[in-house]
């Protein structure tokens, strides 16, 4: 992300959070109604005061002058009674609306980023997403459940106050007036510049977050290579960057926050110093002047804070920016509007490619697959081979249609996948990566991933089915033993069996195999080899492998060689043929 935002005199950026804010108009309303009532108790005060000095302590008479005083002070209580009340139901409303919106924002943009297709994080660090679900939204949370409402508070007794001084003394105030208007022009003009540093801070926050997202999820190679140090450094650069910039962000703040609060209160001391002759002169009354002198106070310290919420305001702005850009994105894959119905269930799907085309968004020049066409039968098993980069992975991502063709037509049971339902199409297919992902819950959830709603026994059945039974139940608990974070209390043999019976658990028509056996050890290899058989009989499957021994038994053996279809036929076959195959199945053979 880039430090160039739209410069703004205003945090217009929170209108970006409308649409959080319509479904609780409600308590909304009421947090407003609790907030005026605040505010006027608060304008209450210094009419009390007056009252009580103009009518109470110039009583001739003592008894009544007690009297007098009894009945002011009650009145002020009452006033007192009313602030604390309005003020503490004005706290709970803003509050709980800040802790619900910004859950509704964090659900809105988690939700949004999981619907997006791996192009998105071809260009977006997991870090800056988190960045963004914690430190973006915990600033909107300061807005909405805190600063916004007292800015509005201070908002309110600031034009109380200042309409109740100019309506007493008219023609000081108008001087005092236009004063602030003065004051206030400049002060737009150098928020400008606060905001602006608040979008650059958080965009550097995230940046140290990407890092450190990226390195802890890779400390064994960190670890392995002797980075450590070059790591921390390379966080430490990062931190400082954006240390430098929140320092920036604060002094500019700073100046604009001590310029409001003294040219605020030069103004208004010298509304004050008026106040005070015309005492003197006789023109007011002593009370008079009390109300004033606390008026005077309520605008001085509501200017000071709706200074403080303004610099809040500038900074939550860019986060909210940051956040309605993410809500902003569109995935290039999406469902149709109108959908075709999904195909019936059946044993195996039938697979069709027609002159594909494609090339990954980062890499627009290089062709990952060049005028591809294969076709499927049902039940068949297929197995996909060829060197590093010859695009063999990429028939599997375009299969589950995590990216679209540049052209070319693909089709599961005669259905075009463009035209079916992502849900619809991606519940057919079963897939076990080469990189096992085990989630951070128990053995039994992370197999039961694959179908929610399977019963202990169908989990255990999928288990036993994956030779995964037999270490499962020597675990600590058994089926309900935590396995830690991305798997690290089990061994590659162990994550890579849980992942295969999590596959035969949901039971897809299509299975696709990527290097499925990969991680295992000879023995295991062999008993989930015979698993894996057993899971393909009846069903389509494609193989990824670059051990050509585990599909020698394949019915169709496709050989990629740069993004294009070379080969095709049966182990025996490809081998007479002496082309690529033949090449790569002499070198694995004979060492």
């Amino acid at each position: 992300m880039t430090e160039t935002t739209p410069a703004k005199a205003s945090p217009r950026s929170l209108s970006g959070l409308l649409p959080f804010l319509r479904p609780y108009k409600g308590r909304i309303g009421l947090a407003l109604l609790f907030l005026v009532l605040a505010a006027m108790a608060t304008l209450a005060f210094p009419l009390a005061l007056r009252s009580l000095i103009d009518g109470g302590l110039v009583q001739p008479d003592k008894g009544a002058q007690v009297m007098a005083l009894r009945e002011h002070f009650f009145a002020l209580f009452g006033v007192a009674v009313a602030l604390g009340l309005s003020s503490a139901a004005r706290f709970y409303m803003v509050s709980w609306l800040g802790e619900r919106i910004t859950a509704d924002i964090r659900n809105a943009v988690y939700g949004h980023v999981l619907q997006q297709s791996p192009e998105f994080f071809e260009t977006t660090q997991t870090g800056e997403v988190l960045s963004r679900l914690s430190a973006d939204t915990t600033l909107v949370q300061t807005v909405v459940g805190s600063s916004l409402s007292m800015g509005l508070r201070n908002l309110v007794m600031g034009v109380g106050a200042l309409s109740v001084l100019i309506w007493t003394n008219p023609y000081v105030m108008f001087q005092v007036l236009g004063v602030l208007v003065l004051i206030v022009l400049p002060a737009l003009w150098f928020g400008r510049r606060v905001r602006k540093l608040s979008r650059a801070s958080q965009d550097r926050i995230a940046d140290s977050s990407a890092i450190a997202a990226e390195v802890l999820n890779a400390i064994p190679v960190v670890q392995s290579y002797t980075a450590e140090g070059r790591e921390s450094a390379r966080f430490n650069a990062s931190t400082d960057e954006a240390f430098s910039t929140a320092v920036r962000r604060s002094r500019a703040r700073s100046v604009l926050v001590a310029f409001i609060i003294i040219a605020t209160s030069a103004a208004l001391l010298w509304g004050l110093y008026q106040g005070t002759q015309a005492v003197m002169a006789g023109r007011i009354s002593a009370g008079d002047l009390g109300q004033t002198v606390m008026y005077v106070i309520i605008l001085a310290s509501a200017f000071a804070i709706l200074g403080e919420v303004y610099g809040d305001l500038l900074r939550a702005a860019g986060a909210t920016e940051r956040l309605m850009e993410l809500l902003g994105t569109r995935s290039s894959v999406t469902s149709p509007l109108n959908p075709a119905a999904a195909p019936a269930q059946q044993a195996g799907s039938a697979i069709k490619f027609e002159r594909i085309n494609f090339s990954y968004p980062s890499r627009p020049l290089q062709a990952a697959l060049s005028n591809f066409s294969l076709q499927v039968k049902a039940g068949q098993t297929v197995a996909i081979v060829g060197p590093s980069g010859a695009g063999k992975s990429t028939v599997f991502q375009l299969l589950l249609r995590f990216y679209d063709p540049a052209s070319g037509h693909m089709q599961l049971d005669g259905i075009a996948t463009r035209d079916m339902a992502l849900h619809d199409l991606r519940q057919r297919i079963g897939i076990v990566p080469q990189d096992a992902v085990i989630f951070s819950s128990s053995a039994l959830e992370n197999i039961r991933y694959g179908l929610p709603e399977a019963t202990d026994a169908q989990v255990q059945a999928a288990a036993k089915a994956a030779f995964a039974h037999e270490f499962i139940t020597a675990l600590p608990q058994g089926y309900d033993t935590f396995l830690g974070e991305r798997g690290v209390r089990l061994s590659g043999g162990q994550r890579q069996r849980i992942a295969i019976a999590r596959a035969m658990l949901k039971n897809p028509p299509l299975l696709l195999l990527d290097e499925a056996t990969s991680a295992l050890d000879a023995e295991s290899e062999r008993m989930v080899q015979a698993a894996l058989e057993s899971a393909m009989q009846g069903r389509t499957t494609l193989v990824i492998a670059h051990r050509l021994a585990t599909v020698k038994k394949a019915d169709l053996i496709v050989v990629l060689d740069q993004g294009q279809l070379v080969e095709q036929g049966t182990h025996d076959a490809l081998v007479l043929r002496g082309g690529v195959y033949a090449g790569l199945a002499a070198l694995q053979f004979n060492a």
